[in-house]
């Protein structure tokens, strides 16, 4: 009695021996992804970031931005959140764990990223995606963890039915800038108060009535971790060239509807393209349904380059380094927008000319440090501190 209840225990964390490449290689480049999207915003105090009136390369570096950055980097690690749950699971599962210490892990862990997420919002920043993935996990571990392949179809038919929203809404974006309405409006933009805020405490302040709306603003992820959940209980990344041909598609169908679906707003961020409100208001619509395929699409890319590449590289070994740390990667920029650019601090976004191309140069300088540690960490068999202390909280004490 005494053997099997000590054997039915949950396990600690995943061991480094049974990582896949694929998952960490993603995260840890998509990162570039994140400092790029949320450094223009954090520079321009608004949702989504840009210059309004953009000259010279300024123009380009907005349409870059727009098509392949805003709003498609967050579905990459929604796809990887809804991964690495099945993937947790799936460890303690083979540890002899009972569901209900499964269960309990899981719950406990994203619980604990709910808190993450409030502190990282309380204390640095506005935008934070913690607490929403917190809640998503939670919902996910209750209701659709231990479904089978039925109920998980559900969400491959919510991805078609996506798919036919963005080209209806595709087809009327084109139809409406070719019918000509006339005007020159900009692109829909929210500011941000806490961004603007002139001394801590007010920013502090700010980001406390933030936090809860923009939380409740990308809940609706939930269906992007699906899609992350149904690969993973095919092992997709795991097996790559199991998948080749899935991947392969996944990858061109899912950034080419990203890249054409942002092109129109892209094109307005450019002052390229000139419409009415209306008009610009469905341009960023279009961008924003669009996006969500950029998640599958990119993650596909990195279990195709997974396929030929191995950790014992040093770029790569690097940045999948850093995907095992993507937590702390993550709560270091935003440490990093909150000393070099508020206004209350070093405030440089404004002190080198033009503050787009100042605030993806330091998007990029805070990447590459980032990478550099993760590196560094890896070598000497640390994780990182954000890891580290979410692991020691999620996970019991083992006998």
């Amino acid at each position: 009695m005494g053997t099997d209840t000590a054997s039915r225990t949950s396990r600690g964390p995943v061991l480094r021996t049974e990582r896949a490449l694929a998952p960490d290689l993603a995260r840890g480049a998509m990162l570039l992804i994140i400092a790029l999207a949320n450094v223009a915003g954090v520079v321009f105090a608004g949702e989504p970031g840009l210059d309004a009136t953009p000259e010279g390369v300024d123009r380009g570096l907005n349409l870059l931005l727009f098509d392949l950055v805003h709003a498609r980097g967050y579905p990459v690690f929604a796809v990887m959140f809804g991964y690495g749950l099945v993937q947790l699971a799936r460890r303690q599962d083979a540890s002899g764990a009972t569901p209900q210490q499964v269960r309990s892990v899981l719950l406990r862990r994203n619980l604990w990223l709910v808190v993450f997420g409030f502190v990282h919002a309380a204390l640095l920043y506005y935008g934070d995606f913690l607490g929403a993935y917190g809640i998503v996990g939670i919902a996910m571990t209750l209701l659709l963890l231990r479904r089978g392949d039925r109920v998980h179809w559900i969400a491959l038919v919510l991805w078609a039915l996506a798919a036919v929203e963005v080209l209806v809404l595709g087809v009327v974006v084109v139809i409406t800038i070719l019918g000509g309405s006339g005007g020159s409006a900009p692109l829909p933009s929210t500011h941000v108060d806490s961004l603007a805020a002139t001394d801590y405490v007010a920013a502090m302040l700010d980001r406390l009535g933030e936090w809860p709306t923009h939380t409740l603003t990308v809940l609706p992820f939930v269906m992007i971790a699906w899609l992350g959940m149904w690969a993973a209980r095919r092992r997709v990344l795991e097996e790559p060239a199991r998948h080749r041909a899935l991947l392969t598609w996944t990858a061109i169908l899912g950034l080419g509807m990203a890249i054409v679906g942002g092109l129109p707003a892209a094109l307005l961020s450019a002052g390229w393209l000139h419409v009415d409100e209306s008009t610009a208001g469905l341009t960023l619509l279009l961008h924003g349904a669009s996006g969500m395929f950029a998640g599958p699409g990119y993650v596909a890319v990195f279990g195709l380059i997974a396929l030929r590449a191995t950790r014992s590289g040093p770029v790569v070994g690097a940045l999948s380094a850093l995907g095992q740390r993507s937590l702390s990667g993550y709560l270091m920029q935003s440490v990093a927008w909150l000393v070099l650019l508020a206004p209350f601090m070093l405030a440089l976004g404004d002190r080198f000319g033009s503050p787009t191309v100042t605030g993806l140069v330091i998007a990029v300088a805070v990447w590459l440090a980032t990478v550099l540690i993760a590196r560094q960490l890896d070598r000497r068999g640390r994780p990182g501190p954000a890891e580290f202390v979410l692991r020691r909280l999620a996970y019991p004490p083992r006998a």
